[in-house]
This record gives C-alpha cells, structure tokens and sequence, in this order.
C-alpha cells in the first residue's frame, strides 16, 4: 500500500512538471488565417 501511494504520489509530481513544461516552452498562440466562404441562402 505504502508503494501505491509513492508511485501516485510520484507520477502525479512528474505529471505536473511536464504541464509546467508545456505551458512554459510550448507554443500556444493560436495561428491566424483569414478564412473565406461563401454561403448560399433561401430566401423565399
């Protein structure tokens, strides 16, 4: 029991420094493009 709870607990560490990875060195800006399309409407 005492094994479980260390390998929770160290995962759990190992998993919050790699979000902390990501949010530090990732790339999270969003890519921008214009977007055009055309749109038939029934107008009756």
């Amino acid at each position: 029991m005492r094994y479980l709870f260390r390998l929770i607990l160290i995962l759990a560490i190992l998993g919050g420094i790699g979000i902390l990875g990501y949010a530090y060195f990732g790339d999270l800006s969003p890519e921008r493009r214009d977007v055009t399309q055309p749109v038939t409407l029934d107008v009756d």
